[in-house]
């Protein structure tokens, strides 16, 4: 698949290039679920905070701005998914307002670009649009305390039509860069912004900006949208093909990050057995272990339970204790009573959630 070939901040369409294989032996793209394919949350969601609609990319907005974020089967030739947001308000942004797509990726999957010492490695970040306007549109890296930054421009001269950009960024030799299980940067396509988080686009500075200066700001166009897939971060000052990674494999490194609980028959959720006549403990091995301990939502203290051979039964969750690698829910209150260690499973749907 072709791609471009840019120094730092030039832009380039599909058209009248061609980049090498590059040369990474495994993970070469350092974003997770970069041609969108994952959405273990479902699509479409209208919110004006945070939205968690594709595995591993947020809209993220402290402003009044409305929108709908989820997966979207436009895709330019080679990909069968991007991710699609529609601004569904026409809001001018002020101060400390921002409205942008953005991905996080953890520190230790950054921690050999050696970010804020003398041998910080050059990256480039790379990535296909499509969108209702046309422009310079903005956006930005930063680091988890959000205090040093690189803000980009890009130009989509064509609306509506799939648009390959690419933005080769010299590795920063200060800031502060996680190289644990935090927060290690932020990539953030900006929407809107306003002026607080604006800054020159070109080069490191010392401060907290999320766009970039003179940037198309979709958030005051009411019915505008924007896709994006193929995106991807990588070593080196060229942009290299696109790191196509089994969906088995994909799937995977979202579960560190999201895991979805689905509810239906005997055979979901987390299982275990009845400790007493009316009561349960089930467990829940986490596909792969997660960043961290996750937290539960989207469930409540009510449920069901599947009682093997018995049938099924209204319950409490009492109690409930989530480690990277199992969570565990006691179940009380079982409207239906049987034989001590009986098998069940809880039929509930929720999310196990360690996102950054």
């Amino acid at each position: 698949m072709p791609y471009g070939t840019v120094n730092a901040e030039q832009m380039t369409t599909q058209s009248g290039f061609t980049l090498g294989a590059g040369n990474a032996s495994s993970f070469k793209n350092r974003i997770i679920n970069g041609a969108m394919v994952i959405a273990q949350r479902g699509t479409g969601t209208t919110s004006n905070t945070f939205v968690n609609q594709v595995d591993q990319f947020q809209v993220a907005s402290n402003s009044s701005a409305t929108f709908t974020f989820g997966q979207s089967s436009t895709a330019p030739t080679g990909f069968i998914k991007s991710a699609l947001n529609t601004n569904t308000s026409a809001i001018t942004l002020t101060g400390t307002n921002y409205y942008q797509i953005r991905n996080v990726i953890e520190g230790l999957n950054i921690a050999d670009l050696g970010w804020g010492t003398a041998n910080a490695k050059a990256v480039t970040l790379s990535f296909w649009v499509y969108s209702s306007l046309t422009g310079s549109f903005g956006g930005s890296i930063f680091n988890g305390s959000a205090n040093y930054s690189y803000p980009f421009l890009y130009t989509v001269s064509s609306a509506n039509t799939w648009t390959q950009i690419s933005v080769s960024i010299a590795g920063p030799t200060a800031g502060t860069w996680a190289t644990d299980n935090g927060t290690g940067m932020f990539i953030e396509w900006s929407l809107g912004c306003g002026s607080t988080y604006l800054g020159t686009a070109g080069a490191w500075a010392a401060s907290r900006f999320q766009g970039a200066t003179g940037q198309v700001q979709l958030s005051q166009t009411n019915g505008a949208t924007f896709y994006i897939t193929g995106a991807q971060l990588e070593v080196g000052t060229v942009a290299t093909s696109f790191d196509f990674r089994p969906y088995g494999a994909e799937l995977m490194l979202c579960q560190r990050y999201c895991c979805v609980l689905t509810s239906g028959g005997g055979n979901a959720g987390p299982y275990g057995g009845l400790y007493a006549s009316a009561a349960g403990r089930v467990w829940y091995k986490h596909p792969v272990t997660m960043r961290a301990s996750p937290t539960l939502s989207g469930t409540s203290g009510t449920g069901t339970a599947s009682l093997v051979g018995v049938g099924t039964a209204n319950c409490t969750v009492a109690n409930t204790f989530f480690l990277p690698e199992i969570s565990t829910w006691d179940l009380t209150s079982l409207s239906t009573s049987s034989t001590l260690g009986l098998p069940l499973v809880y039929i509930g749907a929720g999310i196990l959630s360690a996102e950054l």
